[in-house]
């Protein structure tokens, strides 16, 4: 540890002429004052302990207040914290001691003694440092810069005080002596009869007054003989205070000896009464004060001396000391203030911070510190700390009006900066929302919702529709017990609304129309009279409005109209610009929302066109689903048929073209098309029919690709049997009569179309009982980007399998309400059989049969 100390400390003890110079103010006499003085610095900055330390070859501690560092018998300077601050010769900041190279090493810091300190140098007359005024405690502790700043001021009054006390120590030293003697003679007695006048006084007291024995004539005149002139009205209004209350008496006053002396006697004592309550004798004792008036009045210097303002309250509640820097910032002379009421001195700080404060550090014992502001003629903020004294309650203060109006500025810029902030999630929230559905009346309906109460107490949103007609399609309101009455108004207002209304004007011209004042009058003049609509404004009593285009692509598409309550709370000109900036975003959702419907009806329309009803065989049952995908012309090439061959087959198929627009369904009618013909004319095996229209696609330029099952259905009579072959196609699942769930697959995957026309083809077989239901789908049923295919497939299955007893209508919606229940990238097709019994009439659930009048002879 010895390796890491300071190598300035014997540098700095080696110095003569500063030991010379700390060595002069040291003395074995104690200094109340600077005691006092450091206590003050320990309660100013809230700390456990404040020291005043002289540096010769030791430190001697000549003032502490808490529990010091070290003892006065004197301490190594390596040793002593003190001795960092003065080799620094600046104020020494330690907010952790542990963290901090220059101290951690240090006894005091290793002990646990000392957390946090801060130290500020005292320098002497000539300029050398002498020593340092700290203040410690054991935990951690973030120093401010007006903590260092008032330890500064105390630090050059400390030195004032030290050099005051070097050139008196000869007359502290008598005065001391002199303290000690009348110490010695105790408290005095006295015992006045109110009855007989008689005043007793014992040796004590007499002393205290300067009457030898035999002088004293025992008679209230002796008493006020002895008063100075300026304290005998006080006193004896004290004294018909208490007779007057049969109450105490307190009093502290001047006593004249006859050699021209002055001595401060504090006195205390009761009246006591006869049994008619009238006070009879007054009873006290008295002691001498002299010493501790001198104490205050060397404080009262350091407190002239300091830069920060300060003043002290009796248990009156009334100024007993203010300083010179106090008398500046209150603005009133000392004369004034000094025994005046602080309440009505300063009338407002009634109910205010500051008397909930000063009355809490009375009542309770413990320091407080807080900011407030008062008003004119003060007109300013102050930092203040309080703490109780013996005497009532003292105030350390400053003004701090610049930094309040500096944080003010950047409370009102950040209060801004949130504002911008959330009108920017305002339109995040209503873009998100808008573009979160493609239904025209959803997406523009819930605006409503989103403006209120953000822009105002209550909104109505029209749409302008595609025959040009005008309607309330959304409101909300602030106050839920309101909203019905919105949605009356609602339903009324475009009907009884006149062609000279704002709300028209606006869609006509597509400029914004502001009501800033008695609105409700301006709409009851644009309503029919005697209409509902007329009625239920005067009940919503707006004060104000705003009215605002929503607009697309240069056209109106729709409005917005933004009620106020009151005429003060319309729009500011940034939520103005906010809310046109909505009715743009809304304006282009909502003619998106309609470009979308269009092009998707267009668009289904389309895909629907190719794709033809099933037949019906005679007991088989065929059902089949087309669900387009959710984006606008998105069309794909997903395909499904069922028709029967010359020889009597049904042959189903589900395939899908890769691609999801115009071309895929074009490309998807050829292959579907082409697929058709090969099957009907041939008659052939469904891998023989793959294998035709992979040489046809190449043959015919078919440039695409595609996946397709291809099953016929063939019945003798005793038995049915499906015939299969998977062109790289998802299986279709088969549920027998017993609900047994099963996937036909092939044994081995197979080339898509359209890659090799040589590629191997292969069928499989499989002999179905009467009851079997079997399901073909695309991938849009079952991939998604929250779930692998294998746990699709697994969901798919368990579905089915819930499903399988119901109508095999009813288990196509149920397959598609639950496998794809919201909106989806990828279109979807199903294709469903299932095979009723032969005996009886065809099942009424399963429709009627369907299939050609007549068939060509098989070729």
């Amino acid at each position: 540890m010895d390796s890491e100390r300071p190598a300035a400390a014997p540098a700095f003890a080696d110095d003569a002429d500063r030991v010379r110079s700390a060595r002069r103010l040291v003395t074995t006499t104690p200094n109340p004052a600077l005691d006092r003085l450091a206590d003050l610095a320990r309660r100013l900055l809230g700390t456990p302990a404040a020291q005043v330390s002289l540096l010769t070859d030791v430190q001697t501690v000549t003032a502490v207040a808490g529990p010091g560092l070290s003892g006065a018998a004197g301490t190594p300077l390596a040793d002593a914290l003190c001795t960092v601050t003065a080799v620094s010769g600046t104020p020494l900041v330690v907010p952790d001691t542990d963290r901090d190279e220059r101290v951690r090493h240090l006894p005091p810091v290793t002990s646990g003694a000392v957390g946090s300190y801060l130290g500020v140098p005292l320098r002497g007359q000539d300029g050398h440092v002498i020593g340092a005024l700290c203040v410690f405690g054991p935990a951690t502790r973030d120093w401010s810069g007006a903590d260092v700043s008032l330890l500064t001021d105390l630090a050059a009054a400390a030195v004032t005080e030290l050099e005051l006390s070097a050139l008196a120590v000869d007359l502290e030293a008598a005065r001391v002596r002199w303290q000690l003697a009348v110490s010695a003679g105790g408290v005095g007695t006295f015992d006045w009869d109110l009855l007989t006048g008689v005043l007793e006084w014992d040796e004590n007291l007499l002393e205290m007054f300067g009457y030898l024995p035999g002088e004293f004539g025992r008679t209230i005149e002796d008493f006020d003989a002895r008063l100075h002139p300026d304290d005998r009205g006080r006193v004896a209004r004290a004294l018909d205070r208490s007779i007057v209350e049969a109450g105490a008496y307190e009093a502290e006053y001047r006593v004249v000896h006859p050699d021209g002396t002055t001595r401060w006697v504090r006195a205390r004592g009761q009246a006591l009464a006869d049994e008619s309550g009238r006070s009879v004798r007054v009873l006290g004792a008295a002691y001498d004060t002299t010493a501790a008036r001198d104490e205050d009045a060397r404080v009262a210097r350091v407190l002239e001396s300091m830069s920060s303002a300060f003043f002290s309250l009796d248990r009156d509640w009334r100024f007993s000391y203010v300083n010179s820097e106090a008398e500046r910032v209150l603005g009133r002379p000392r004369g004034e203030l000094l025994g005046g009421d602080v309440w009505e001195l300063f009338p407002d700080a009634v109910g205010s911070p500051f008397e909930e404060n000063y009355r809490g550090v009375a009542r309770t014992g413990r320091p407080a510190t807080f900011e407030a502001y008062y008003p004119a003629p003060l007109d300013a903020w102050f930092e203040v700390r309080a703490w109780p004294d013996p005497d009532g309650v003292s105030v350390y203060f400053s003004d701090i009006s610049e930094r309040r109006r500096a944080q003010q500025a950047l409370e009102t810029a950040h209060a801004a900066a949130a504002a911008a902030a959330e009108r920017l999630r305002l339109i995040v929230r209503i873009s998100e929302d808008l573009s979160s559905t493609l239904d025209v009346e959803e997406a523009y309906a819930r605006l409503a919702q989103h403006l209120v109460p953000a822009l105002g107490d209550w909104c109505l949103v029209t749409l302008v529709d595609e025959e040009g007609q005008l309607r309330d399609l959304g409101c909300h309101h602030a106050d839920p017990a309101a909203l019905d009455l919105v949605r009356a108004y609602r339903e009324a207002r475009v009907t009884a609304l006149t062609p000279q209304s704002y709300l028209f004007r606006v869609w006509r011209t597509g400029r914004p129309v502001t009501v800033p004042e008695d609105a409700t009058g301006a709409l009851v003049a644009q309503l029919a009279p005697g209409s509902t609509a007329r009625e239920l404004i005067t009940r919503l009593a707006p004060g104000a409005l705003e009215c605002l285009p929503v607009r697309a692509r240069g056209r109106t598409v729709g409005l917005i109209t933004l009620f106020h309550d009151a005429a003060a709370d319309r729009l500011s000109p940034e939520d103005l610009l906010l809310a046109t900036e909505v009715g743009d975003r809304a304006g282009l959702a909502l003619d998106n929302a309609r470009l979308f419907s269009a092009q998707h009806r267009v668009a289904e329309g389309l895909q629907r066109s190719l794709l033809t009803a099933p037949v019906q065989p005679e007991h088989v049952q065929v059902a089949v689903r087309y669900r387009p995908a959710a984006r606008a012309a998105r069309v794909g090439g997903d395909w499904y048929d069922a028709f029967l061959t010359p020889d009597g087959a049904t042959v189903l198929v589900i395939g899908d073209v890769m691609g999801h627009d115009i071309d895929a369904a074009a490309a998807m009618s050829q292959v579907r098309s082409l697929l058709r013909g090969i099957a009907y004319i041939t008659g052939s095996s469904p891998a023989k029919v793959l294998s035709g229209l992979d040489a046809a696609m190449q043959g015919l330029d078919v440039a695409t690709t595609a996946t397709a099952v291809v099953a016929r259905l063939e019945d003798d009579g005793d038995r049915t049997r499906l015939r299969w072959s998977n062109a790289g196609h998802l299986n279709p699942v088969v549920v027998g009569p017993d609900g047994t769930l099963r996937t036909l697959g092939t044994g081995s995957a197979e080339l898509l179309l359209g890659i090799d026309p040589g590629a191997r083809r292969s069928d499989a077989v499989v002999d179905l009982e009467r009851g079997s239901t079997v399901l073909a789908f695309t991938d849009g049923l079952i991939e998604r980007r929250d779930g692998s295919l294998e746990e699709r497939l697994r969901l798919l299955g368990s579905v089915v399998t819930e499903l399988a007893a119901q109508p095999l209508e009813d288990l196509l919606d149920g397959v598609l309400r639950l496998m794809v229940p919201g909106e989806h990238e990828d279109d979807v097709a199903l294709l469903a059989f299932r095979l009723h019994p032969r005996e009886g009439d065809r099942p009424a659930e399963a429709g009627p049969e369907r299939v050609p009048e007549q068939l060509p002879p098989s070729p």
